[in-house]
């Protein structure tokens, strides 16, 4: 199966390092559905991209609803085909502390961040099963593996994410199917720029940045590399692995 004929689902698709992944897919061949739960954004990705050759196709849906995104993959398929690449990108970020968490702000981080990726791997595994082959890429984040202060509920979540990722793995790699965590780090995405405004962090940002051994912001086009070497050919003997990017910041 050639790169050009792959279909690839990336959620959270319309902004930061879910629009940089579906760029750098639609780049390398494949037909792209951007789904995202802001409609407007996922269409000036997929027009983006439509207009530089690519395919690309928006699709709207909370990833938290089975029945949205079963609907949104059906859009996909019938567009483009079987899905065989998925990006669990889409998640959402909150900070409190732990004691001021209450258990509607606990089930929302869980539905969204770890159920989410669960409900989307669901729905489109059976196309991967079909052509024995497929690529799964999980996101994490650098701070389940560090600890944040403040985003318990996160990080918790993006832990699951891993573990989830190394289950599946064991579970999928005799049917042709990779699956594979990226943790990034710090990188300049709307939702780390609305915590930076929003002076969410305990010390500046520059200041934990600097502490890194590279000492800057990541960019989400540096993400979305990772992710397309994760989707490739070349990395079929690649799985059950976690790769962060983020600057040496788990050093």
């Amino acid at each position: 199966m050639s790169e050009a004929r792959r279909t690839a689902l990336v959620t959270g698709g319309g902004a930061g390092m879910g629009r940089a992944t579906s760029i750098r897919l639609a780049r390398a061949g494949m037909a792209v559905g951007v789904l995202d739960v802001d409609a407007d954004a996922a269409v000036a990705v997929a027009r983006t991209i439509n207009e530089s050759g690519g395919q690309a196709l928006a699709v709207t849906a909370s990833i938290a609803d089975r029945a949205q995104v079963e609907a949104a993959a059906e859009k996909i398929r019938g567009a483009f085909g079987p899905i065989t690449v998925l990006i669990n990108n889409a998640g959402i970020d909150r900070f409190a502390p732990f004691a001021e968490i209450d258990d509607d702000g606990w089930d929302e981080m869980m539905n969204v961040n770890l159920k989410g990726a669960y409900i989307v791997t669901q729905v489109v595994l059976p196309d991967m099963l079909a052509a024995g082959w497929g690529r799964i890429v999980n996101f994490s984040s650098f701070g389940a593996q560090i600890g944040a202060q403040n985003m318990v509920h996160y990080t918790a979540a993006k832990g699951g994410i891993i573990a989830m990722t190394r289950s599946l793995a064991i579970e999928l790699g005799a049917k042709g199917i990779t699956v594979n965590t990226i943790a990034p780090g710090f990188i300049l995405t709307p939702m780390a720029r609305r915590a930076i405004e929003g002076n969410k962090f305990p010390v500046p940002h520059e200041q934990i940045v600097a502490s890194f051994p590279i000492p800057r912001i990541g960019q989400p086009e540096e993400v979305a590399a990772a992710c397309a070497f994760f989707a490739s050919e070349e990395a079929g003997y690649i799985t059950a692995q976690l790769l962060g990017v983020n600057g040496g910041a788990t050093v």
